[in-house]
C-alpha cells in the first residue's frame, strides 16, 4: 500500500505539473501574445493612416495618430517580446515586423513628413504613394504570418493540454482502481488474520467477564494478537489467584467484623458506665469535699482563738485543697463531656456566642480595664453553642488573666477566610490577639496538653485544662487551633472552623468595621 501510494503520488504530481505548465503557457503567454500582436498591428496601421493624412492635409493634427502609434508600437513590442521570448519562431516574426516597420518609416514616412510644409497641402506624387503602399503591404503580409504562427501555437498548446488531460484522467482512474483492489485485498487479509482471532479472543474474554474464570483464553493469530492473548490469559490467572485470596480475606474480615460488633457492644456498655461514673463524680465524690471544706471552716470559726498561727494556716491549706479538688473535678467533667453529652449540631451565629462570652467576662474585663476589639459581623457555623461560648470565654479569659503588669489588656478578635482551605472547602480563620505576657515558642504545643501549666499557682490560678478544652472543642467542630509563634508583644491564638453549608448564611465580612468597648462589654 505504501509503494502504491508513493508511486501514485509521484505520477499524479508529475501529470498535474505538466497540465499546469501547458495551461499556464496557453493562458499566460499564447493568448496574451495574440492580444499584444493585434495591438502592435493596430499601432502600425495608425502610423500609416496618420502619415498619409498629414501629407494630404498638411495639418499637424493628423500627426497625432502617427506619434501615438509609434509609442504604442514600442510598448506592445516590449510586452510581446516578454511573452514570446521562449518561442524562437514567434520572436522571429516580431523581429521581422519591427525591421520592416523601421524600414518603412526610414524610406517613406519620415522623409515624406519632413517635405510637407504645415498649412500648405499638396497632393503626393503617384510614385511616392505607390512606393509607400508597397512597403506597408509587405508589413501587412508579415501581420498575416504572425497571426498564423500565433494561431498554430495556440492550437498546438490546446492539443497538448487535451492530450495531457486525457492521460491524467486515465492514470488517475487506474490509480483509483488499484487503490480499491488493494483495499479489498487488505480487507480480506485483515479479516482472516486479525478479525477472526480477535473475535475468538473477545468471545473468550466475555465468558471470563461473565464469571467463568476457569475458561482458558486461546492464544492464536498474528504476533501482536498472540501477545495480547497471553496478557489477557495472564490477567485471568491473576484474577483467579486474587479471587481466591479475596475469598480468604473476606472470611477473615467477616470474623473481624463480628469481633468489632462485639467490641462495639462492650464499648457502649463501657460508655454507659463512664456516664454513671461522671454522675457519681459530680455528686457523690464532691459531697465529701464539701464536708471537709465546711467542717474545716467551722473548726476555724469555733476554735480559731485557741489555735496558733500554724494551726490556722493548716486549716486554710485544707480548705483550699478541697476547693481546688472540686474545681479540678468540675473541669475534668467538662473536658470529658465535650462531644459526648449534648453533642448539639445546630446553626450557630459566632457573633452571639461571642456576645455571651463577653457578658460572662464583663466583671473581669471591667476590673482590668480591658479593651476588646471585634468584627462587626461574624459568620454562622454548625455546632454546639454552649461549647463555642466556652471556647470564646477561655481564650478571652486567658488574655485578661495573663495580662502584662505594665499595661491594660488590649484584645483583638479577627475573622477572615481560611487561605489554607482545600479545594472546595469553606472555612474561616479566627484569631484572638492580646498584649499580655506571651508564651515562649518552645511551649507553643505544650500549653494544649491537659494539666500543663507554665506558671505556679501562687502567680496565676487555674487547673491547666482551659487550653486543652479549647483544643478539644475546636477539633470537635472539625477545625484546628495553634499559637502564632511569629507574633511578638503578646499572644495570638489562631483557629479554623468550617462554616455553614452553601445555602446557609453568608461568609464573614472581613472588611466590616470593628466594634470596640473599653469595659469588655459587647458594643
Amino acid at each position: 500500500m505504501i509503494t502504491l501510494v508513493v508511486t501514485g503520488s509521484v505520477v499524479g504530481a508529475e501529470l498535474l505539473a505538466r497540465t499546469s505548465r501547458v495551461s499556464d503557457q496557453l493562458t499566460e503567454h499564447i493568448q496574451p501574445a495574440r492580444v499584444e500582436a493585434l495591438r502592435l498591428q493596430n499601432a502600425l496601421l495608425n502610423q500609416e493612416t496618420g502619415a498619409r493624412g498629414y501629407v494630404l492635409a498638411a495639418n499637424r493634427q493628423f500627426l497625432v495618430p502617427y506619434t501615438e502609434g509609434r509609442r504604442a508600437e514600442r510598448d506592445s513590442a516590449a510586452r510581446l517580446e516578454r511573452l514570446v521570448g521562449d518561442r524562437p519562431d514567434l520572436r522571429r516574426d516580431l523581429e521581422t515586423i519591427e525591421r520592416a516597420a523601421a524600414d518603412w518609416r526610414r524610406r517613406y514616412a519620415d522623409p515624406l513628413i519632413a517635405d510637407v510644409t504645415p498649412g500648405v497641402p499638396r497632393p503626393a506624387g503617384r510614385a511616392t504613394t505607390e512606393r509607400g503602399k508597397a512597403a506597408f503591404d509587405h508589413i501587412r503580409a508579415l501581420f498575416g504570418t504572425q497571426n498564423t504562427h500565433l494561431a498554430q501555437a495556440r492550437e498546438h498548446s490546446r492539443s497538448e493540454l487535451d492530450h495531457i488531460r486525457t492521460v491524467r484522467n486515465w492514470v488517475l482512474g487506474g490509480m483509483v482502481a488499484a487503490f480499491l483492489l488493494t483495499a479489498v485485498v487488505l480487507a480480506v487479509l485483515v479479516h482472516t488474520l486479525v478479525a477472526r482471532p480477535l473475535g475468538r479472543l473477545r468471545t473468550a474474554s466475555r465468558r471470563v467477564a461473565q464469571g467463568d474464570f476457569q475458561h482458558r483464553i486461546p492464544v492464536e493469530g498474528p504476533a501482536d494478537i498472540r501477545a495480547m492473548s497471553d496478557d489477557v490469559e495472564a490477567m485471568r490467572r491473576r484474577l483467579v489467584t486474587e479471587l481466591d485470596a479475596s475469598r480468604v480475606q473476606h472470611e477473615h474480615l467477616a470474623r473481624q467484623a463480628a469481633d468489632l460488633d462485639a467490641q462495639a457492644v462492650e464499648l457502649r456498655r463501657s460508655n454507659a458506665e463512664l456516664e454513671q461514673f461522671a454522675y457519681v463524680a459530680s455528686h457523690d465524690l464532691q459531697e465529701p469535699l464539701r464536708k471537709v471544706a465546711s467542717f474545716c471552716q467551722l473548726l476555724e470559726k469555733r476554735y480559731g482563738d485557741k489555735l496558733d498561727e500554724r494551726g490556722t494556716q493548716y486549716i486554710a491549706f485544707a480548705v483550699d485543697g478541697a476547693k481546688r479538688m472540686q474545681i479540678l473535678i468540675n473541669d475534668l467533667l467538662t473536658f470529658s463531656r465535650v462531644g459526648r453529652v449534648n453533642d448539639a449540631h445546630v446553626p450557630v451565629a459566632l457573633g452571639e456566642t461571642l456576645d455571651k462570652a463577653l457578658a460572662n467576662l464583663a466583671a473581669a474585663a471591667e476590673e482590668s480595664g480591658a479593651v476588646i476589639e471585634r468584627p462587626g459581623e461574624l459568620p454562622e457555623i454548625t455546632g454546639d453553642p454552649t461549647l463555642l461560648v466556652m471556647l470564646w470565654q477561655n481564650l478571652i479569659g486567658n488574655a485578661i488573666k495573663f495580662r502584662h503588669p505594665d499595661r491594660a489588656p488590649r484584645i483583638r478578635v479577627t475573622c477572615e477566610p481560611d487561605p489554607d482551605a482545600g479545594e472546595g472547602g469553606v472555612s474561616v480563620r479566627l484569631s484572638v490577639t492580646d498584649n499580655g505576657i506571651g508564651i515562649p515558642e518552645e511551649f507553643a504545643e505544650k500549653v494544649f496538653v491537659i494539666f500543663q501549666r507554665l506558671h505556679g499557682r501562687d502567680a496565676y490560678s487555674g487547673t491547666g485544662i482551659g487550653l486543652a478544652l479549647c483544643k478539644k472543642i475546636v477539633e470537635f467542630h472539625g477545625g484546628r487551633i495553634w499559637i502564632d509563634t511569629g507574633h511578638t508583644g503578646g499572644t495570638r491564638f489562631c483557629l479554623t472552623l468550617p462554616t455553614a453549608p452553601a445555602d446557609g448564611p453568608a461568609s464573614p465580612d472581613a472588611t466590616a468595621p470593628a466594634r470596640t468597648t473599653s469595659e469588655g462589654q459587647p458594643a
